[in-house]
């Protein structure tokens, strides 16, 4: 599913227009997206979490070359599926 597909759904299940829809899910990524970047964590009860996390620096090989490469530490957001959804995906 695209995020067209995704905001045909939305308007479809919520009774919004495809424009309030659209914006409805635009406002929710930006504010995702703002929370991560602040390094706050976003919990929704029952569907799961979103979080900023650090990735440690690390040496690693070039697999054409085999010399060996830094690769520097870095900010990665990551999503823990909730109890409720697991058990839904099932």
């Amino acid at each position: 599913m695209n995020k067209a597909e995704l905001v045909d759904a939305i308007a479809k299940k919520s009774g919004l227009t495809k424009d309030a829809a659209a914006k409805a899910l635009g406002a929710f990524t930006d504010t995702v997206v703002e929370t991560l970047k602040a390094r706050e964590k976003v919990v929704i009860a029952g569907f799961g979490s979103f979080e900023a996390k650090t990735r440690a620096e690390r040496m690693a090989h070039n697999p054409s070359t085999h010399e060996e490469i830094k690769i520097p530490a870095t900010t990665v957001p990551t999503f823990k599926a909730g109890k409720t959804l697991k058990d839904e995906v099932k």
